[in-house]
């Protein structure tokens, strides 16, 4: 009976020191998707490897945050529009992503948070160019995200990177003896305005 109470206490003093909100958020990112490389079926070897040129993109999404003695977890979805310029051709990327972070508080208004970040593919397409893609290794990946920020009342503000575990290729047909292979998982900067609804 002891134990219960005590558990019983300690349950509900946890549950007095949490605190949870809800909230928007949006921004932009800073970054490119990967390699991008066409090979002959006939020769066996690549013929052109080349790296994107970062560009800017926006997002747009939800969080939720729970918060225990200067610990929290924050999941969000977010929908995010990504653009990398390659030397023929424009990569358009639009992803649903869901970061699942987690974060400790330090002096005053700042944190700092860390964790997996799961992608789910929309839409990819290549622009101003005749090529277009054919088939992706994976709609949904996983990848992660690491930063910090600063609270400021109802407001929040905060940059991280998120990166890749391993690639995602998208693939194409060049010509009747030529492919192409394009890496879809973004390396980027995210900076991001949020404001909490409770």
């Amino acid at each position: 009976m002891k134990t219960f109470i005590v558990a019983a206490l300690l349950l509900i003093g946890s549950s007095a020191m949490a605190q949870s909100s809800y909230g928007i958020k949006g921004g932009l990112n800073y970054g490119a998707t990967g390699e991008y490389e066409n090979y002959s079926q006939v020769i066996g070897d690549a013929s052109t490897i080349e790296n994107g040129k970062e560009k800017t993109g926006y997002h747009l999404g939800f969080y939720g945050k729970l918060e225990i003695v200067g610990i929290f977890i924050q999941p969000e979805i977010v929908y995010t529009k990504l653009k990398t310029e390659y030397n023929a051709f424009d990569y358009n990327l639009s992803k649903i992503d869901a970061p699942i972070l987690l974060g400790i508080n330090l002096l005053g208004p700042l944190h700092i948070k860390a964790g997996p970040s799961f992608q789910y593919m929309l839409k990819n397409e290549i622009k101003n160019s005749t090529l277009a893609i054919s088939e992706v290794e994976n709609d949904i990946t996983l990848g992660y995200q690491v930063g910090g920020g600063l609270n400021l009342g109802r407001l929040g503000l905060d940059l991280r990177y998120e990166g890749a575990f391993k690639e995602n290729n998208a693939f194409g047909e060049m010509a009747s003896d030529s492919n192409f292979r394009l890496d879809s998982r973004p390396s980027q900067w995210i900076l991001s305005l949020s404001y909490a609804l409770n």
